[in-house]
């Protein structure tokens, strides 16, 4: 394919050619060759397929939920060409077993994956670290709810086992023990307890945790849906890493009259003033990424009381959407929003073929109007969560999404499940035709 007359997120007007599953060549002007199909990306943007690094798909075990299918259709119809599963599934994600269960039902995915394995007291990191891993994480420091907390001894030997392997590592930073037990006694319809209850100095306290044991140890650390402004400056000061949702980036508690339990997920939503701070570190580069966290539930699971509800939203489709519908608005730049979703977070999870638009990587890639922006509504969406918490919000979504070179999303229609595992190794064949390319 040559998608002709795009411009890229930095404003330069290029043609892009994908030759099988690579970039082939990216120039002001390129000549059609034969037989190939020629797309019309003229007052349209060409960007790098976004990376989303914080996924729940939630197979094995809740596909009422969402599958493999359904969640990367999702991703695709979103722009997103790469997702991270997190491994609290059922079983979770904690022994070689697991991770064979979850890669086979993976092979129904659109786009590329990686499935991150987890850590219990009596997970299996000798079975575990046989296979190729994605990274160790979502880890569950501290966290009171679920089955997937961990203590300090146990998450430092995490640290140091996924170090040894070469793997970064995944915070989940909220420490239960400062948990606003008071706000228990708020009736159970003040939907604001949820985030009276889960305070933000309990991410604080964790986040300087888990930074402090990853400069101990010499280790990778990435902290997860960072919520607070406090908790992103502590990670930079570390130089370690973190993300920030769009969730935490776009709405507040003030939201949370409109959305009711439907607003409910960890960490919660903070105060205006909060929200606008981690908004601020995310447009001036504090942030490394954006990830989605896309926990989708049934609306039947969410219709519930604020301490029953359970807690996530879903978020894959949306991503992108959301933040180029904020770059059109001129709160952020494109480049910047290329720099989130595609080029950190393949940088820092060592993706050297993905988040970028250059000859020789993999040809993800989405083209869209940035014009088109509409309003954004739960329905029309693909996840088997057929809600949103930015419902009436404004988003610019793709037309096309290649991943690879293969068209797996074009004008509403998908193409066939052509996901692998980013991690796992490619056949020698396949490993000899890139490096002619490259060359």
């Amino acid at each position: 394919m040559l998608i002709r007359d795009g411009t890229l997120a930095d404003g330069r007007g290029r043609d892009v050619r994908v030759s099988g599953e690579r970039i082939a060549a990216v120039a002001p002007t390129l000549s059609a060759e034969r037989d190939e199909r020629v797309y019309d990306a003229s007052g349209k943007l060409v960007l790098p397929g976004a990376v989303d690094v914080h996924v729940h798909f939630r197979e094995p075990g809740q596909p009422h939920k969402e599958t493999w299918t359904t969640g990367s259709r999702s991703a695709a119809a979103g722009g997103v060409t790469t997702v991270v599963d997190q491994p609290n599934t059922e079983p979770p994600t904690t022994t070689g077993a697991a991770f064979d269960e979850k890669a086979a039902l993976a092979r129904d995915s659109l786009v590329d994956f990686g499935i991150n394995g987890g850590v219990l007291p009596d997970w299996e990191p000798e079975t575990l670290f046989d296979r190729p891993l994605f990274a160790l994480g979502e880890v569950f420091l501290a966290d009171s709810t679920g089955d997937m907390g961990v203590d300090l001894d146990a998450f430092r030997d995490g640290v140091e086992r996924a170090t040894e392997a070469g793997l970064r590592v995944t915070v989940h930073a909220e420490d239960a023990s400062l948990f606003d037990e008071s706000a228990r006694d708020r009736p159970d319809d003040d939907v604001d307890a949820w985030s009276a209850y889960r305070t933000p100095e309990a991410e604080v306290a964790a986040v300087d945790r888990a930074v402090a044991v990853g400069v101990q140890k010499g280790a990778r650390v990435h902290v997860a849906h960072t919520s607070t402004p406090r908790g992103v400056d502590r990670v930079a000061e570390a130089r370690m890493s973190c993300e920030v949702t769009p969730h935490h980036m776009l709405l507040s508690r003030d939201d949370l009259d409109d959305l009711g339990t439907f607003g409910r997920m960890n960490p919660p939503l903070r105060d205006e003033a909060r929200r606008r701070a981690v908004y601020e570190r995310v447009a001036d580069g504090t942030v490394d990424v954006v990830a989605t966290d896309h926990a989708p539930h049934t609306r039947a699971e969410k219709a519930a009381s604020v301490w029953d509800a359970p807690s996530g939203v879903p978020g894959v489709e949306t991503m992108l959407p959301l933040l180029l519908a904020e770059a059109a608005a001129d709160r952020l730049t494109y480049e910047r929003v290329v720099e989130l979703t595609a080029r950190n977070p393949a940088r820092l999870f060592d993706l050297p073929d993905k988040g970028t638009l250059a000859p020789a990587t993999d040809a993800d890639l989405v083209v869209v109007d940035p014009d088109d922006a509409r309003p954004i509504r739960g329905e029309a969406l693909h996840s088997k969560a057929d809600w949103t918490p930015f419902e009436g919000h404004e988003g610019v979504f793709p037309e096309l999404t290649m991943v690879r070179g293969h068209v797996v999303y074009e004008d509403g229609a998908f193409g066939p499940p052509v996901g692998r595992n980013v991690r796992a190794p490619r056949p020698a064949s396949e490993r000899e035709r890139e490096d002619e390319r490259r060359h």
